[in-house]
């Protein structure tokens, strides 16, 4: 179970994932292509932790450039547990060999990480940490967040790595931002989104049944509210996240850096043969489907309508936070994935998608706790950290 890419230092508290650049240790972003990669600076959320005094222990596995269920697509392999599929970055902070880590959530594998390792991730507010320094996919959405084993364990690295950053053209201009876990519960009002709720598994319908039960005993009121424009945000994501990782990865060519194959007579080749040898099946895909959706002809019917889906889903969670403090819904439709044939994974990952794609497309920050996740509206990161604290020291 190769839970590190690169070890860095044994006594570091702070794991970060491939996708996240530091300076002088191979990146590899979970692919061939980036085998050979030395990064010539460090992310600027790595530079804040060590500023603050924070060391890092090493590069955690991923799925190749992030765009997996829970890294099964390394180029270095998928890390199993029990015959069943893990996060690298989650299991580390469950096994308590960190004490937390950066991971980019791009398609939502973190928080399914989390959820399957019983561990605690926040993707926060998209702009609020900068991506400065991140091996970029899908620019729109993607962002760095933070695992840890508890709501505190969160609230404590979140606070060094979040505010402005000038390098990063999407970072918000608030210099510094303020986390709480202390918000009074008891006063908030949360929505369990139904349809969601319908289409998991048992075992993690019993999961959020237990949580509304907590929230309920912490005097939460929790109602039931329809969530239908899950499935349009599920396909506008795909649609969005494919034309951007095609566009974004296209600096990839074997040419500037990166693997080149050994084998070419002119420049056509040299790209072909070298993202052939270098790239899985489900970077191929992603990139096919990107590079089709921004045709001629297709660039209207499904990039245009994506954009405009996303600010349908955004008006739509404008109103249910008009009403209610947080959303509750699953983070996964199981609590555990087995291995699977890699020519699945386009459409395995696109099932998955439906319970992250609501956040990933809006930028609302989301946090997976117990094995459930929890939404709430832009910079109200603390509603999210509360809930999850009072429930945790509740069940403690």
């Amino acid at each position: 179970m190769k839970l590190y890419i690169n070890e860095i230092n044994q006594t570091g508290k702070i794991a970060v994932d491939d996708t996240i650049l530091i300076k002088g240790v191979p990146t590899t972003a979970g692919s061939r292509m980036l085998e050979s990669f030395k990064p010539l600076f460090s992310a600027e959320a790595v530079e804040k932790l060590e500023k603050a005094g924070y060391a890092v222990s090493g590069k955690t596995n991923v799925g190749e450039f992030g765009l997996d269920l829970l890294g099964e697509t390394s180029y270095f392999g998928a890390v199993e547990k029990d015959g069943t599929l893990v996060g690298a970055a989650a299991e580390l902070v469950k096994e308590e060999k960190v004490q937390a880590a950066l991971c980019v959530d791009l398609n939502g594998s973190p928080r399914r990480a989390a959820a399957v390792s019983g561990v605690d991730f926040i993707k926060p507010t998209y702009g609020t940490v900068s991506r400065y320094g991140v091996v970029a996919c899908a620019c729109s959405g993607e962002q760095i967040g933070v695992t840890a084993k508890t709501a505190e364990g969160i609230k404590e690295i979140l606070s060094v790595i979040s505010g402005h950053d000038d390098k990063d053209g999407t970072s918000l201009p608030e210099e510094k931002y303020d986390y709480s876990t202390e918000k009074d519960v008891s006063k908030m009002k949360v929505c369990l989104a139904k349809e969601l709720y319908e289409s998991a598994s048992d075992e993690v319908k019993a999961k959020l049944d237990s949580y509304v039960q907590s929230l309920k005993e912490l005097g939460a009121v929790v109602e039931t509210v329809s969530l239908e424009i899950a499935s349009a945000a599920q396909s506008a994501w795909q649609i969005l996240l494919s034309a951007e990782t095609c566009n974004n990865l296209s600096r990839f060519d074997g040419v500037k850096y990166g693997y080149r194959t050994a084998d070419y007579k002119n420049i056509d080749e040299l790209y072909v043969k070298s993202r052939t040898e270098s790239m899985g099946f489900l970077t191929k895909a992603t990139i096919i489907y990107g590079s089709d959706v921004l045709s001629k002809g297709r660039y209207d019917v499904c990039y245009d309508k994506a954009l405009r889906v996303r600010s349908l889903v955004c008006s739509k969670l404008k109103e249910i936070f008009a009403s209610y403090d947080v959303i509750l819904a699953p983070a996964c439709s199981k609590t555990a994935y087995k291995p699977y044939d890699a020519l699945e994974a386009f459409e395995k990952v696109f099932e998955e998608s439906l319970y992250t794609a609501i956040a990933s497309i809006s930028g609302k920050p989301s946090l997976v706790t117990k094995g459930i996740q929890l939404i709430a509206d832009s910079f109200k990161e603390s509603d999210l950290l509360s809930v999850a604290h009072s429930v945790e020291k509740k069940e403690a």
